[in-house]
């Protein structure tokens, strides 16, 4: 029974993060372990649930034009660089600290989100999209390591706030969820965490979901919407973080 209720949750969140291109993992692992899946257990399977949910939605994305490849290249080599440096540097301050100060840029982002209304633009310079590619890689990958932390709630807001259509920032960010969670789930399959029948049932529902999310992404939300959307998600990653912080 627990593992049914865990895909159903799995296909809820999903579906709604998908919408905004980032992976569900950040809800399903302390869901996982309130529904008492170990931690190192929660921790592989949700990391691996993301990299499926992304790719399936990547799959429609890109039939559908969606993904910036040149953006989301260099977005993924500039991350995989600085994140070890941001790493290193977290070691020298304090944690907490750093924590209190991203909730403070997540509820500065999600506003921005649901309030701000940029200038519409359509990005197509081959050049400008590189260094956008190279300056939001750099600053996600940078502190997602200082503070431990997954890149895509960083990516996801400043592709928008570069002026990308919210869909493609979406779908851009999806892509590169796809593997910087397949490459965390791999640190932790090495060591044998893994509980096949969650797996399975929970990928069931993490299929399902990334299908309706996509859908009612591409299909059924504008980009104003998709944009709000957004903004809710990294509201409920701070709020997250808060409670993680003060309890």
């Amino acid at each position: 029974m627990t593992y049914f209720i865990a895909s159903l949750i799995t296909f809820i969140f999903t579906t709604v993060l998908t919408i905004a291109g980032v992976g569900a993992a950040f809800i399903l692992i302390p869901v996982f372990v309130a529904l008492g899946v170990p931690l190192l257990t929660a921790m592989s399977t949700a990391l691996l649930l993301n990299s499926i949910a992304m790719a399936v939605a990547s799959f429609y994305n890109a039939k559908a034009g969606l993904i910036v490849y040149k953006t989301a290249l260099p977005i993924l080599i500039f991350a995989a660089l600085l994140s070890p440096v941001g790493a290193i540097t977290a070691e020298h301050l304090s944690r907490t600290l750093l924590l209190w100060l991203f909730v403070g840029f997540l509820i500065f982002a999600g506003s921005m989100m649901l309030w701000y209304k940029p200038k519409k633009r359509e990005i197509s310079e081959h050049k400008k999209l590189i260094i956008y590619g190279v300056g939001v890689g750099g600053f996600a990958g940078y502190v997602g390591g200082l503070l431990g932390v997954g890149g895509g709630n960083l990516i996801v807001p400043a592709l928008v706030w570069l002026g990308f259509d919210p869909k493609k920032a979406s779908a851009t960010t999806a892509f590169i969820v796809i593997f910087s969670s397949f490459s965390g789930f791999l640190g932790h399959i090495s060591l044998g965490n893994i509980d096949h029948n969650l797996l399975i049932l929970c990928a069931i529902g993490s299929i399902a979901g990334a299908v309706l999310g996509n859908y009612l992404m591409r299909k059924k939300l504008s980009a104003p919407q998709v944009k709000k959307v957004i903004g809710v998600v990294l509201y409920i990653i701070a709020a997250k973080m808060i409670w993680d912080l003060i309890k």
